[in-house]
Order: C-alpha cells, then sequence, then structure tokens
C-alpha cells in the first residue's frame, strides 16, 4: 500500500515526524495512523491537500491566563530585579579581576624593565582585621594570620580567599595590587601578625633576608634559644610572603625551620612549614622533596590520617618509593599496619636524617602497644630483654616507663635477684592494666607544639 501512497502524503508524514517529540509523540502518531486510515476508508489519498492538514496533537497549546494575585506578582517583580542585580554583580566582579589581572602583569612588565615603583598605601583609611590578611597572596601559602586564627575566622578565611569569588571587600588587602619591596636593613625583627597594609621600611628585601638566614643559622649552633629563633624564622617568612618571594630561597628558609621545629619537638610548626613546602615543591621549586616527603608519611603515622595517607600514597611514583628515605617512611607505615613493634624499633634505630625526631612522638605509644601484645604472649619478661626490644638503653629506663604508666607489676624473685636488670614483669597481671593505659592515654592522637 505504501507505495501507492501519494508524495504528498509522504512529504506530509516526515513533516509529521519531524515535530514529535517524547512529549506528544505517542498522542500525535495515533491521530497521525486514524487520519491516513480514514482517508484510505474514503479513497481520499490522493485528492486530500496534505500540506493544509495539521494534527491537533503538534498544534501549540495556548497559555492558560490567569488573575494575577497582588502578592505574586510583587515577588515576580523582585525577583526580577533581583537577577538583574545579580548579574550586573557578576559584571562588575569580572571586570575588576579583569582590572587586578591587567595591574599584575603591568606590574611584572615594569619589574623586568626595572622602572617599578613602590605604591603608596597612605589612602586606605580602613584597617583590616588579623584574619582579613588571609588574602594576602597567591594560594600557594599558608597566611600567617590564619594559621593562628579561630575557626571562625578559619571559616570566615575560606570564604575570601577564593581567587574566583572577585569581591571587592574594603576590608581585605589586594596583594596582586600592592606587591611591594622591602627596604628595612634590620637584620632581626619581632614577628608581628598583620593587621593593616605592610609598610615597606618594615619589610626586609631579598638580599637582607639571606643574611638574616645566615646569622639565625649560626647563633642556632651557639645557642639554641628555639622560642627566639622561631620568632625570628616566622618574621622572616612573613617578609617572604607580602613580597610575594617564592624561589629556592623561600624552599630553605622552610626547610631549615622545619628541621629546628623537629629538633624541639615543636609539630605544630613543623606541620605547617612542611604544608608550605609541599605547595612550593608541587610549584617546580626545587628542594629536598623526598626528604620532607618521608618526613610527612612518618608525620601521618604519628597522627593516625588513614584518609590523607591513603591520598598520598596513590599519588607516589615507583621511582619516588624506591628512594631510601621514603623507602624508609613506608616500611615504618607498614610495621605499624602488621603490629610488627620488633620491625618498628629495629626502624627507629636506624631513622635516616630526622625521621627519628618525628618517631620519638610515637614511642610511648608503640611501647605500649608492643607491651600489650607480649603481656598476653609471655608469662615473664625480664627488663633486660625489654629494653633490648623496645629501643630502650637500658633496663633501669624500661622501668621508669613502666612506673610512669602505673603498670610496674612484677613477679616475686629471690633477694639476691632484686637489681634492676633482673625484674621480671608479670605479664598476666600486667596486661588488664597495658590495655588500659593505651585507651586512656593513646588511643587519640594529640599535636603539641612547644611555644
Amino acid at each position: 500500500m505504501a507505495a501507492s501512497w501519494p508524495q504528498s502524503l509522504k512529504d506530509w508524514v516526515a513533516a509529521q515526524l519531524k515535530q514529535m517529540n517524547s512529549l506528544n509523540k505517542t498522542e500525535a502518531d495515533s491521530e497521525m495512523k486514524a487520519l491516513i486510515s480514514e482517508a484510505y476508508t474514503n479513497q481520499t489519498l490522493w485528492t486530500t491537500d496534505w500540506a493544509g492538514v495539521q494534527l491537533k496533537a503538534l498544534q501549540p497549546k495556548a497559555a492558560v491566563k490567569r488573575k494575577s494575585h497582588p502578592d505574586i506578582a510583587a515577588t515576580q517583580k523582585k525577583l526580577k530585579k533581583a537577577t538583574i542585580s545579580v548579574t550586573t554583580e557578576n559584571e562588575t566582579r569580572l571586570e575588576k579581576r579583569k582590572r587586578r589581572f591587567e595591574r599584575e602583569h603591568e606590574i611584572e612588565r615594569q619589574k623586568a624593565s626595572g622602572t617599578y615603583s613602590v605604591p603608596s598605601f597612605t589612602h586606605h583609611s580602613q584597617s583590616p582585621t588579623g584574619s582579613d590578611i588571609a588574602r594576602d597572596n597567591t594560594p600557594t601559602f599558608t597566611p600567617m594570620a590564619y594559621r593562628s586564627a579561630g575557626a571562625t575566622s578559619k571559616r570566615k578565611y575560606a570564604n575570601v580567599a577564593s581567587e574566583d569569588s572577585g569581591d571587592a571587600d574594603p576590608n581585605v588587602i589586594d596583594w596582586d595590587r600592592f606587591t611591594i619591596v622591602g627596604t628595612s636593613q634590620d637584620l632581626f625583627k619581632p614577628y608581628l601578625r598583620l593587621t593593616s597594609a605592610p609598610d615597606p621600611a618594615t619589610i626586609r628585601p631579598l638580599e637582607i633576608l639571606q643574611r638574616t638566614l645566615g646569622e639565625l643559622k649560626n647563633r642556632w649552633k651557639i645557642n639554641s634559644d628555639y622560642r627566639w629563633t622561631c620568632d625570628q624564622f616566622k618574621s622572616l617568612r612573613q617578609d617572604l610572603t607580602v613580597q610575594r618571594i617564592k624561589n629556592t630561597f623561600t624552599v630553605q628558609v622552610y626547610e631549615i625551620h622545619a628541621r629546628m621545629a623537629l629538633e624541639a619537638s615543636d609539630l605544630v610548626e613543623f606541620n605547617q612549614c612542611q604544608s608550605n613546602l609541599r605547595l612550593l615543591y608541587e610549584a617546580g621549586i626545587p628542594g629536598n622533596a623526598n626528604e620532607f616527603l618521608a618526613y610527612r608519611i612518618l608525620y601521618l603515622n604519628h597522627t593516625k590520617n588513614r584518609s590523607e595517607m591513603n591520598l598520598l600514597l596513590a599519588q607516589l611514583t615507583p621511582e619516588t618509593k624506591a628512594t631510601p628515605f621514603v623507602r624508609h617512611a613506608l616500611d615504618v607505615q607498614a610495621a605499624l599496619l602488621a603490629n610488627n613493634y620488633h620491625k618498628f624499633f629495629d626502624l627507629y634505630l636506624s631513622a635516616p636524617n630526622m625521621g627519628g625526631y618525628i618517631m620519638d612522638h610515637m614511642l610511648a605509644r608503640e611501647r605500649i602497644s608492643a607491651l600489650i601484645i607480649m603481656t598476653k604472649a609471655y608469662l615473664h619478661l625480664p627488663l633486660s630483654f625489654l629494653a633490648s626490644e623496645l629501643a630502650f638503653d637500658a633496663a633501669v629506663d624500661v622501668d621508669r616507663f613502666l612506673s610512669s604508666h602505673s603498670i610496674a607489676i612484677y613477679a616475686s624473685t629471690p633477694g639476691q635477684l632484686n637489681a634492676g636488670s633482673e625484674k621480671r614483669l608479670d605479664c598476666k597481671a600486667a596486661h588488664a592494666r597495658v590495655v588500659a593505659c593505651y585507651e586512656e592515654k593513646y588511643r587519640k592522637v594529640a599535636i603539641v607544639g612547644r611555644i
């Protein structure tokens, strides 16, 4: 039958099919078949003007007019006004971002040509708060104010620090506009959190900062006054930040400060340094990346940050894993996961670089964890054996450690064997106390700083 259909009918069917969609296809298809069937029955296939036939299912439906309620009309008017306002605001933000990038490019061009001059800050009448300084430089730095701010200030920092926000907050300093070059010649100055736009007269330029670092290293060797030295390093880092100096010298400053913090058992400051170092390494600035990667693995093992550790391990390449520092840190992690205390303490005694300083913070916890296993497996344990197994210098140190944790429960021995090196831990009697001690003191990890 299809072969005997007129061409006008075929064209009409094709046109109707093109107009159909998922919403009207069923209804329109049924209507079209009914029309064709009716025309075939009436023998009007060839006489019907198919070009003028229109399916009701495909006709546009007239919009239903509703009486506008005054409240609804007012709401719609407000929404329209708000939409226009948001659109205008977005355009304003884009324009401000564009001008900011143009200013930055102009500054870089002037620096390259040697015509750059320090801008004036006298027109700033408002003084931003410490937490507002959080927007001080590019995202590769953790700002000083943010590190010491409370939870509320940190949330505020998270909201304003986004580079895409483009908000023209008058209380936030735009470092892209106010990039400065310091002029101070002072080698040392106390660290003070910025509460206003930095004054170039109080900021030390790069050549002075390099001399400052040399003096700080010399003084640390002679007199290890960590409180003063840490304050000077934070001041040095602040001067680097406000001048947006990110180079090998910046990496050197953070690496040295991190090592000093480890030596002083200040894990808080160490963590801040290694977090910034990670960003500098990722930016392609050379340094001792594998050394500090190993420290980071050890630190995550100390803090029991499993999620962060899994993310880190997924990023390691086989070449990186094969480096000695990283290999040692990964072996420590494997020993901890397997509760292999013998392997752990062997690795502690052979830790490269300053890895042992981080592992020092795990020692008490892992010794108690090892004692949980040992007191369950043995009846009695001589203190001399515990000293060699748990990386103590002498049996007397074991006795002191057990006593400080209230688990120094010894088996009865003849009078002549009461010397400290021959005391034997009563494992059965001590086991419950050892488990309770671990739950009370070491189940949760507390990160404590020196200052």
